[in-house]
Formats: structure tokens, sequence, C-alpha cells
């Protein structure tokens, strides 16, 4: 695009490899990614598109990487990533008919609590517990649902992927992230697809990030690995309440926007 200088396409390539770091170990990638985007000129549906373009290639990165040094078992988990990308496709073809600005009164709340979740229960995570459910009702629960509020608006996801594989898959924190991963990249899938039918694709721009996306899941997901829980405990509490900031205070309209801003004007 001729209003984007090399300058401005280097500036987005380290922006992707930060946020591919960060989203490969607790999510929230897209808080850096999408408005770095729009920063550079892109329109909304431009950078929601070119987002999921350059995302996909850092939870594949991340993916493969898991993949490799046995964190993951494709064919114990093939149901949740079918439910996963059903999910995501559907999702991404309601949010072009609803307003998906209905969901930002709910969300922050449940990223919030997310974040003292893993504050406040520092064991949770730490070793494999006893499943509560199959792989079959995962996928159906949690991998549909999940995908779908993915492809619909996205914030959170990997998040709430997250503490649903702790909680009810009993997943240690490092088997979660791993499994996280995959599901995640899987919904960036579903959506892109759809994104590209729309022809609202950055190509040059996504591509240039999908390079820093590829180097940062990769560093991501390797120390993930390599550190597990001590990296990515404090990383999740961390991003689940900078996305709920992010969240509220983008929302002039949300209750505790208004809530703040009359706090401070007394």
């Amino acid at each position: 695009m001729e209003f984007l200088s090399y300058e401005t396409l280097g500036l987005l390539f380290c922006v992707a490899l930060i946020a591919g770091w960060i989203d490969s170990i607790a999510g929230g990638g897209g808080l850096i990614a999408l408005p770095a985007l729009l920063g550079a000129g892109l329109s909304p549906a431009q950078a929601l598109a070119t987002n999921k373009l350059q995302g996909s290639f850092g939870t594949f990165a991340a993916t493969m990487n898991f993949y490799k040094k046995g964190h993951l078992n494709l064919k114990e988990i093939w149901p949740m990533i079918v439910m996963t990308f059903i999910g995501a496709a559907l999702g991404t073809l309601a949010v072009q008919a609803i307003d998906a600005s209905l969901l930002i009164d709910v969300i922050p709340f449940l990223l919030v609590g997310m974040g003292f979740y893993f504050l406040l229960q520092p064991q949770i995570g730490t070793q494999d517990r006893k499943a509560r459910i199959g792989v079959w009702a995962y996928g159906l629960f949690f991998g549909f649902s999940i995908g779908f509020y993915d492809g619909f608006f996205g914030p959170g996801t990997g998040s709430f992927f997250a503490v649903a594989f702790i909680t009810m898959m009993g997943f240690n924190i490092l088997k979660a992230t791993a499994h996280t991963k995959i599901l995640n990249f899987t919904s960036n899938i579903a959506s892109l697809l759809f994104f590209i039918l729309g022809g609202q694709m950055v190509w040059v721009v996504g591509l240039v990030m999908a390079m820093g996306q590829l180097v940062g899941g990769y560093l991501g997901s390797h120390m993930s690995m390599k550190h597990g829980g001590k990296i990515i405990r404090p990383l999740l509490v961390v991003i689940s309440f900078a996305m709920t900031i992010k969240l509220i205070w983008s929302s002039p309209d949300h209750i505790i926007h208004q809530w703040v801003v009359t706090l401070f004007n007394l």
C-alpha cells in the first residue's frame, strides 16, 4: 500500500514479533497488533482481516513447536479441533449480521474474573488432575462456543481456552497452553478463510507481520516449555487485566468507563 513506508512495515514486523511472543504464552497478542494496524491507517475491516492473517502464523509456529516437543497428540483431540473450526466459522458469519459491541459490556467482567482466578489460586494448573468431561464434550461445549466467540469478537480467546482446559480437562498449565494454541490456530484459520472471501485483506502488511509472528510464536512457546507456570501464570494475570482495561477504556458507553469518568470529574 502506497501510504505505508518501509519504516512503518519494519515497525509492524517488530510489533507482530512481540504480539506473537505474548500470544504464544498467555494470549492477548491482538491487544498489541490490532491497534498498530489501525494506527498504520488500515480501516477497521482491513485491520481485523489482516490481524487474523498475521496471528495465524504466530499460533501456527507455537503449535508446531509444542507438537514437535510432544505436548500435543492430534489424534486424541481432533473432535475439539473440528468443533472449534465450525464454531469460529459460524462466529465470523454472525459478526457480519450482529453488532459485536454487545459483548463489550460482559467480556471485561469475565476477563477480570479469570485474572483473579489465576492470581488467587497459585496451585491451580501446577499438575494434571482428573478430567471432569471427555474430549467430545469439551469440543461441543467449549471448542464450539469459544471458537464462535473468537470468530465473532476475539479478545481473551486464549485465556478462555486455557481456563477451560485447566478446570474441565484437568490439564497442567503448560499442557493447557499447548492445547490452547492448536485450538486458537484452528479458530484463526476458520475466520481467516471468510475474511479472505470478504476481500478486506491487506496482504503486504499481513505477510510482513506474519514473519514477525513466526519468530515471536516460536520464541514464546519455547519459553513456555522452559519456564512453565513461572512465566505463563503471571502473564495470564497481566494480560487478563490489560484486556479488561483496554476494552473498557475504548468503550465510552461501558458502565465502568462512565463510573471512572464521573469519579475523576467530582
